[in-house]
C-alpha cells in the first residue's frame, strides 16, 4: 500500500497541473476516479421525435434490473445537466435509453447524439421491477411510458417459455408507437405475448371511469399483476380504475384484488398560497429575483441563469439539495412550510414562502 502511495504521489508530479486520471480519460473516456461514465456506442431512431441510445459504461457501473432509470447528465453551454430515463435495453444487455425530444436537454440528445460521445452516469435505481415469481401481466403504457416496460418485455418475453404477457400501449398515431415494429415481431414469435394498440388521434382516450372497455381488451385484467407507465392524467385514471376495483373485492368474498404498479416520471405539485412568494436571492451567485409562490426555485435559478444542481426534477434523487441561508419554503408536494438557516431544501419541488436567501 506504501509502494501504491509513492507511485500516485511520483505520477502527480509527473501530470500537474491535471492529475494522473485526467490523463487517463484522453486515452479512456470512460475512465474516471471521480465520476461514473459512458461512451456511447451507436444511436437509433424510433420515431420522428425519439431515439435509442446505446452506451458502454465505464468501472462503478452496476448491471440494471429490467424496468430501472438512471440519471443521466450531458453538458450544454458548458453547464451540466442531468435527467432521469428509464433503461431500455433487456437486463444483462449493454444499457440504453431511449429519449423523446422534450425539453433541451432530451432534444440535445435526440438530435446531437453521435458514437464516441460521453455521457455522465448514475448508477441505476427503482422498484418499478419485474415481479420475483412468474405470474400473468399486464402492461399499460402511454407515449415514452413504455420505455421501462420495453426493458421488461426483453429480458421476460424472449427468454421465458412460460411469460403470459398483455401489451396495451397507447400513441396519437402509429407513427408515433415507439417500438411498434418490434413489439410487433415478438407478438408473432411468442403466442403467450399479445400487443394492443390504441391510437388516440383515432379513438380518443380510454375511458377509465369503468372497467368495460379493459375488459373488452383484456378479459382477465383483475387476475394479471398490472403496470402502468405514462403520463400523470393516464396514471392517475388508471390508478382511481384499480382502487375502486380493489375496494370492490374487499366488500365481495372470493373475489380478486387487482394489483397495479406504477413509474411517475414527474410529481403532481400544488401550487402555494396566495401570499407565498418573495425576493430570491442566490448570495454565492450575486443575483436577486422576484418568484411567484407556484415556481419550484430550480426554474426560477435557471431562469434567471444560476448554474443550480438538479437530477430527476421530481423530488426523488436528492441531487437539487442545497442550503437555505434565510427565509421559508414551501413543499410543492405537501403544501408544508418549513425552513431553518443551514437546512438543505429540495429546490425542484420548494417555492418560495416569502423573502428566501439561499447558499448558492
Amino acid at each position: 500500500m506504501i509502494r501504491l502511495r509513492k507511485l500516485a504521489r511520483a505520477a502527480s508530479i509527473l501530470t500537474t497541473p491535471l492529475a494522473p486520471e485526467d490523463i487517463l480519460s484522453l486515452f479512456n473516456p470512460v475512465f474516471s476516479a471521480r465520476q461514473l461514465r459512458g461512451v456511447v456506442t451507436r444511436v437509433v431512431p424510433e420515431t420522428s421525435d425519439s431515439a435509442t441510445i446505446f452506451f458502454r459504461p465505464g468501472r462503478g457501473w452496476q448491471a440494471h434490473r429490467a424496468g430501472q432509470w438512471a440519471r443521466i447528465g450531458v453538458e450544454l453551454d458548458g453547464v451540466r445537466h442531468w435527467r432521469s430515463y428509464s433503461l431500455s435495453n433487456r437486463a444483462g444487455q449493454e444499457p440504453a435509453i431511449t429519449v423523446t425530444d422534450r425539453g433541451a436537454v432530451s432534444g440535445t440528445l435526440v438530435r446531437t447524439t453521435k458514437p464516441g460521445d460521453v455521457l455522465f452516469l448514475a448508477p441505476p435505481q427503482g422498484d418499478f421491477v419485474l415481479p420475483e415469481h412468474p405470474r400473468p401481466l399486464l402492461m399499460l403504457t402511454a407515449g415514452s411510458g413504455i420505455t421501462p416496460v420495453m426493458s421488461m418485455i426483453r429480458t421476460l418475453v424472449p427468454h421465458r417459455p412460460d411469460a403470459d404477457v398483455v401489451l396495451i400501449h397507447f400513441a396519437r398515431t402509429a407513427a408515433d408507437a415507439i417500438f411498434r415494429e418490434e413489439l410487433a415481431e415478438l407478438a408473432d414469435q411468442f403466442p403467450n405475448f399479445r400487443v394492443v394498440h390504441w391510437f388516440t388521434a383515432e379513438r380518443g382516450r380510454m375511458n377509465f371511469s369503468s372497467p368495460a372497455e379493459l375488459e373488452r381488451l383484456c378479459p382477465d385484467w383483475r387476475q394479471r399483476a398490472a403496470y402502468a407507465c405514462g403520463p400523470e392524467v393516464f396514471l392517475d385514471h388508471a390508478e382511481a380504475l384499480w382502487a375502486a376495483e380493489t375496494a370492490a373485492g374487499e366488500s365481495s368474498p372470493g373475489a380478486h384484488a387487482a394489483t397495479l404498479n406504477i413509474e411517475r416520471f414527474s410529481t403532481s405539485l400544488a401550487g402555494g398560497a396566495g401570499h407565498d412568494g418573495g425576493l430570491v436571492t442566490f448570495e454565492a451567485s450575486d443575483r436577486e429575483v422576484e418568484a411567484d409562490g407556484d415556481t419550484p426555485l430550480l426554474d426560477v435559478g435557471e431562469d434567471a441563469g444560476v448554474l443550480m444542481p438538479s437530477g430527476c426534477r421530481m423530488g426523488i434523487c436528492h441531487s437539487c439539495l442545497i442550503p437555505l441561508r434565510a427565509g421559508q419554503v414551501r413543499d410543492l408536494r405537501t403544501g408544508e412550510v418549513h425552513g431553518e438557516p443551514g437546512q438543505l431544501i429540495q429546490t425542484c419541488v420548494s417555492a418560495a414562502a416569502g423573502p428566501v436567501s439561499l447558499d448558492l
